[in-house]
């Protein structure tokens, strides 16, 4: 992890953890992974953002390089006493797992995801508004996620949508930076215009928030999926 050219962690021996209402785990470093005076104690912070803990925490931390100081950017966990979390938080450190970058969390062991291209006729719309119409979808089906479709810019219709300016990262498959609003749904739509290897066919392709649109499939209404909801997730308004 750094923070601009300093090394702030670096460390082969770190522990991968899962946290209760958090669904994606995170690194807790041996304290001596932690370069050197750059560890500040401080107070708790006022308000818990999303890349910080849900679990108990013994002691906070600023991290201070040279002028640059990234408020409660580390912690040590009550029941870890001798490692430290740090933040990945995107405007923060930038880290990196050998020789590529990462970002967001660290990769999930246990999630698989896979986008097959596919022939089936697919409708999209909401409130009885068509969005997209083809048969030239890709599924990507990711663990503990509802299947996504991807479908061609040329089959949707976006007139009916409104641009944004939301982005987000998926430490998988990249940086959504377009995003669409419907009248009645906010950022109902996305897309990675340039998605990380091996993703690429999901490139410039339009997806849509399946809990909140109506999806056939060969003529068939398929249900929506309920939305998942983590306590952490909440801090990240």
């Amino acid at each position: 992890g750094l923070v601009g050219n300093t090394t702030v962690v670096e460390c082969r021996e770190q522990l991968l953890v899962w946290e209760p209402e958090l669904p994606v785990p995170r690194y807790l470093f041996p304290t001596g992974s932690v370069e050197k005076g750059v560890l500040v104690e401080v107070e708790p912070p006022a308000r818990l953002g999303y890349h910080h803990p849900n679990s108990p925490v013994s002691t906070w931390f600023d991290i201070v390089v040279g002028d640059q100081t990234l408020r409660h950017a580390a912690w040590i966990r009550t029941e870890f006493p001798d490692h430290v979390g740090v933040t990945w938080q995107a405007d923060h450190l930038d880290w990196f797992e050998e020789a590529r970058q990462v970002f967001e969390h660290p990769h999930d062991p246990y999630v698989h995801i896979d986008a097959y291209p596919s022939t089936r006729h697919v409708t999209i719309s909401i409130e009885g508004v068509g969005l997209a119409d083809t048969s030239d979808a890709v599924f990507l089906w990711e663990t503990g996620l509802p299947t996504r479709l991807y479908v061609p810019r040329d089959d949707v219709d976006l007139t009916a949508l409104t641009p944004t300016d939301t982005q987000s990262v998926c430490p998988y498959k990249g940086f959504a930076t377009d995003y669409w609003s419907t009248t009645d749904v906010r950022d109902v739509a996305w897309s990675y215009p340039d998605p990380f290897f091996p993703y690429r066919n999901i490139a410039v392709r339009i997806a849509f928030l399946s809990e909140r649109v109506d999806v056939t499939i060969d003529g068939v209404l398929q249900p929506r999926p309920v939305p998942k909801t983590w306590a952490a997730r909440e801090r990240l308004d």
